[in-house]
């Protein structure tokens, strides 16, 4: 075992990351990494305790799997280095840095890149950390170069997208729409089925019944598909008059009067994509892209003309139908659904809430799954509808029972406040002082860098981009204080909802539960973090539950599912689930 001046092993983590793109675009490979800190692990006499890979994971987050677990691996001790090919492997963001570095020599342990240019000295580590901000800042030149590029290109009316709309071709420069006769019969075809009164899923029916592929060569074009192209400006035939209220005058002068056109939109949203991470219920933790979309002002969205070739009064006949085609029980709102949110399909979705009325008779109620009548992705479960009065009254008649005996409701409440405190930041009190200490630090530098410029020593052009640079990283500091707030509000929103609870049970007589009203029963259910599943022997629900409840035999009649047996415990290995059979 290698040893270091006699004062033990140097064991260090390999640590490898390449996001979604980057491999393509930059060249990276996991095995390339791997191959290369391997070679200077052996070189610097360090004995690998774990290689750790982040696949598919932007440096713009900390909340990447492999990187826990490497957090988990220094806070265990006996790491005395985490090593990656590049800074940027271990984040793309200079706060990023900061923090680990800090949270790593907590525990005896460095970061090491193979690109480091300084040592450890104060000189060594200004170096390095003037290095980041160059990549971040360079970084940042080129998107906003890129972005300024796309949208000088749309003002002057030419197409900035790679991927035209269902229907169009781009022309030989490619930065025009051109009619594709054979798609754009297919787009008039959706556009009369819906001026016939079809809805998107009976529009659907019909592509494939008359076997009409989607622009990827699929058989089953999606409903959500089928909405975009009736609703999308790219079809709907503007007037002359009309676009030259949209577009500027130099586009204006290649656009012919007694032609209509088409509308193709850029710069309408802003995109942004996150990891969270949250307790997946089994002691561990899920990970999922979470993709914001926020709306730009109006003034900001660029117009692009493109031909037009639908007659007017076809598209605005399919739209208004298809306006008056929504669910029912959007023009009928009076009804509470107690489990809307609160009942997840057998096959992972979320169920919807559906009203059914035939002609002349009553209406009907159901939770859904949202897969049926989803020909690509059928749902797999073996009940995909449930009357929502009978599940309504039969899950009602189960939590009920528990709420009869509050002290079980305290020990379920207890429960999860604990196992959301131990999915969370392993010390959040040092982890918001190591941010709040940023932001500080930013103010400082602040202040410093307007009195050099004050002084002489720096030029405002200098200056500006100091404080640009400055307002990024203090930006991203309080972003994380909140992001820490928000765990810690969730712990408070628990305790509170357990305490609400408490005292409602302690001052309500047990028989005034059964007349609650459906708003009252779904937020009890919220305050419980009630989930509900169907399985073949009833439904599967989770939630503040203690086991204990579950040791008596209940029957709840529903007269859906054909087997009966009594309630027990389901296997989750956190005591929070219990499975409620109906029969």
């Amino acid at each position: 075992m290698p040893i270091t001046n006699g004062h033990g092993p140097k064991r260090a983590v390999l640590y490898t990351r390449v996001s979604t793109d980057e491999q393509a675009r930059s060249g990276y490979s996991l095995a390339q990494q791997l191959e290369a800190l391997r070679d200077y692990a052996a070189r610097e006499g360090y004995e690998v305790l774990e290689e750790v890979q982040d696949a598919g994971q932007s440096g713009a987050s900390l909340e990447r799997p492999g990187m826990d677990w490497v957090r988990d691996l220094v806070a265990a001790g006996g790491v005395s280095a985490v090593l990656a090919q590049d800074r940027d492997r271990f984040a793309r963001e200079p706060a990023y840095h900061y923090l680990l570095r800090r949270e790593f020599e907590e525990h005896g342990c460095k970061m090491r890149a193979l690109n480091d240019r300084g040592d450890e000295s104060p000189e060594g580590e200004l170096t390095d950390g003037i290095l980041d901000q160059l990549a971040k800042y360079e970084r940042a030149k080129i998107a906003e170069r890129t972005r300024r590029g796309m949208l000088r290109k749309a003002r002057e009316g030419r197409v900035c997208s790679a991927r035209p709309p269902y229907g169009f071709r781009l022309d030989a420069a490619r930065d025009s729409l051109v009619v594709h006769e054979s798609e754009m019969a297919v787009v008039e075809k959706i556009f009369r089925l819906a001026a016939d009164g079809l809805g998107p899923r009976a529009i659907q029916r019909r592509l494939l019944s008359e076997k009409v592929p989607t622009a990827k060569g699929k058989q089953v074009w999606a409903p959500r598909t089928i909405k975009k192209v009736l609703t999308n400006d790219v079809y709907y035939p503007y007037t002359f008059e009309e676009v030259l209220e949209l577009v500027t005058p130099e586009v204006v002068a290649r656009l012919h009067p007694d032609k209509e056109y088409g509308i193709q939109w850029y710069n309408r949203q802003r995109v942004t994509e996150r990891t969270v991470s949250e307790p997946d219920g089994n002691g561990g933790r899920h990970y999922r892209k979470v993709r914001t979309f926020v709306w730009r002002p109006k003034e900001d969205w660029v117009a692009i003309p493109v031909p037009a070739y639908l007659p007017r009064a076809l598209v605005n006949r399919a739209q208004i139908l298809l306006e008056a085609n929504k669910a029912f029980e959007r023009k009928h709102p009076a009804r509470t659904w107690e489990l809307r949110g609160l009942m997840r399909c057998g096959c992972g979705l979320m169920m919807k809430t559906r009203t059914a009325q035939p002609k002349g008779g009553r209406r009907y109620h159901y939770y859904e799954c949202k897969r049926v009548g989803n020909h690509r992705q059928p749902c797999s479960s073996f009940q995909k509808s449930f009357r929502a009065e009978k599940v309504e009254a039969a899950i009602w008649s189960f939590v009920s029972g528990l709420l009869k005996d509050p002290e079980r409701i305290r020990a379920g409440m207890e429960t999860l406040i604990e196992q959301e405190r131990a999915h969370g930041p392993r010390d959040l009190a040092k982890e918001v002082a190591t941010w709040a200490q940023k932001v500080e630090e930013c103010a400082r530098l602040r202040n410093a860098y307007q009195d050099q410029q004050a002084a002489g020593l720096m030029t405002l052009e200098e200056l500006g981009s100091k404080l640009k640079e400055l307002d990024e990283t203090r930006e991203l500091a309080q972003a994380e204080l909140d992001t820490l707030a928000l765990r810690e509000q969730r712990v408070e929103d628990l305790e509170a909802d357990r305490d609400t609870l408490m005292k409602d049970m302690a001052e309500m007589v047990p028989e005034r539960l059964d007349s609650l009203s459906g708003e009252e029963r779904h937020r009890v259910y919220r305050m419980l973090r009630i989930e509900v599943i169907p399985i073949p022997e009833g439904f599967r629900v989770s939630g503040a539950l203690d086991e204990s409840f579950v040791k008596q035999e209940r029957r709840l009649p529903l007269g859906i599912l054909l087997q009966s047996a009594p309630l027990t415990p389901y296997p989750s290995g956190s005591g929070l689930t219990s499975s409620c059979s109906i029969s």
